[in-house]
């Protein structure tokens, strides 16, 4: 069983909700499973070779969120433990594969002290200047809710959708 496949369709169904709000959007479980053609006829012809990369591995959920400037890409990756290291750039890894505007790392575990430091310091959760950040998310398991956002909750800032 893969680590955090109970969580996807109610962490897809939040993310759903979270980005109705900020116009169109649409969302699919794309964890070990095939593109549908709504989500490839938004990438652009000049990324197609992102494809070669995600037979392997890619994330476990993937959308857009449509503004007057095309798709702006959103990965998700979740995980049924403590974040560590690793699934920091894994999760990196989708964002730039994709071009993703908005990525987060969704975590059934309290985000640990020492990578909130880290990221202080290493700049971890950044991007590049065109990329929108890494967001680090508690999802708890008995609410089924996404309860603690780090670095903040983009969701409460107007900075993020412009």
């Amino acid at each position: 069983m893969v680590a955090g496949k109970d969580y996807y369709e109610p962490i897809k169904k939040e993310f759903e909700e979270l980005f109705k709000a900020e116009g169109e959007s649409y969302f699919e479980i794309t964890a070990g499973k095939r593109f549908t053609n709504k989500l490839k006829e938004e990438i652009p012809s000049n990324r197609n070779i992102i494809y070669t990369f995600l037979k392997k591995a890619s994330p476990d959920i993937t959308g857009f969120l449509r503004t007057d400037f095309g798709a702006r890409f959103v990965v998700i990756e979740i995980k049924d433990a403590e974040i560590e290291l690793d699934h920091i750039f894994q999760a990196r890894k989708y964002t730039y594969l994709f071009d993703a505007r908005y990525a987060f790392l969704i975590s059934t575990h309290e985000i640990p002290v020492e990578v909130k430091e880290l990221s202080k310091t290493a700049f971890i959760l950044r991007g590049l200047p065109f990329y929108g950040r890494l967001t680090l998310v508690q999802f708890d398991k008995v609410a089924g809710s996404l309860v603690d956002w780090y670095e903040e909750n983009p969701f409460m800032q107007d900075h993020y959708w412009r």
